[in-house]
């Protein structure tokens, strides 16, 4: 079964393909989340002190992704030590939760479909479940330009850094990296309640992400040189531009996709009522139309198949 560790390995990204994130599923990310709001609330009751919430969550940002890894490398030894075949299963499954690539495609195509059917409202709620900034107000262009920033960073946090990561150490440092990431998306903003507590899991957020965004980004370009013959366009967007965004790593991706869709990314966007300006991505040129949105999942697809082929081409040797 240990030659076979490529085939595990596409196992997870059909399963993913095939079935997404079904709610009723008991999805890991979910429960990690119902533990930080716990451990979140319980703690700055607690704490006056900037330091002493730093210190209270540099422990959250290690503890999480450190006890998630050591219970999900036991539970898979211990699956393992009762039947071998039984093992194999449970690494495929547990693997499986910790991809969003078809997730990604459904909450955008929702986007997609409200946009076409002229329905702004509902296209303002479902790019709402993409992205952390205000949607209340967003017009046609300004949804299609979440989305695909969306998209971008997703590509990297959702598919390509988990897939990476269970490439290289099974889904025990899979499901860590999912921890990090979780952990980042619900605590570590630069605002006045996560300014320190939050700070230990942005920075290790940006650790472990390092490798995976501008990863993201390279197979973001050959995705775009056989999607639409625009790979070298997306990669001098990248040297340009990458370093255009708040985020050590969410510019890579950015940068490749809006190069490849010949858009314009960044610019002004409302978190909690303030505005927000970044710099720009991209070349000033098309404006964003609804047709953007199918056009950055089929890049997204391609990139996420030319890395699993990769991975598991690795895997095989």
């Amino acid at each position: 079964m240990t030659d076979l560790v490529w085939l595990r390995f596409l196992a997870v990204c059909f399963l993913d393909v095939l079935f997404g994130d079904p709610r009723w599923f008991p999805h890991p990310v979910r429960m990690m989340g119902m533990g930080i709001v716990r451990y979140e609330a319980f703690m700055l009751a607690q704490l006056r002190s900037p330091w002493e919430k730093r210190m209270a969550g540099a422990v959250l940002a290690l503890g999480l992704p450190v006890g998630c890894f050591a219970l999900i490398h036991g539970f898979l030894e211990w699956m393992t030590h009762l039947n071998e075949m039984l093992g194999v299963v449970a690494w495929v499954l547990v693997g499986y939760t910790t991809i969003a690539a078809r997730d990604l495609w459904d909450h955008a195509m929702r986007v997609h479909a409200a946009l076409c059917a002229g329905t702004l409202l509902q296209a303002r709620e479902a790019v709402q479940q993409l992205v952390g900034r205000d949607t209340a107000h967003l017009q046609e262009s300004e949804i299609v330009r979440a989305t695909v920033e969306s998209l971008a960073e997703n590509t990297s946090d959702g598919v390509i850094a988990p897939l990476l990561y269970l490439a290289l150490g099974g889904p025990a440092l899979a499901m860590a990296y999912k921890a990090v990431n979780t952990l980042d998306s619900m605590v570590g903003y630069r605002n006045e309640r996560y300014r320190d507590f939050g700070w230990a899991s942005a920075r290790l957020d940006d650790v472990v992400n390092w490798i995976p965004a501008r990863l993201t980004a390279l197979a973001l370009c050959g995705a775009a040189s056989l999607r639409c013959g625009r790979g070298q366009a997306a990669w001098a967007v990248c040297r340009r531009d990458a370093r255009n965004h708040p985020s050590p790593n969410s510019g890579w991706p950015e940068a490749a996709m809006a190069g490849a869709l010949g858009v314009r990314l960044g610019g002004e966007a409302f978190y909690n009522g303030r505005v927000e300006a970044r710099p720009f991505i991209g070349n000033a040129g098309q404006i964003h139309a609804c047709a953007h949105i199918p056009l950055a999942l089929h890049l997204m697809a391609w990139a996420a198949g030319l890395s699993m082929v990769l991975l598991a081409g690795g895997l095989g040797w």
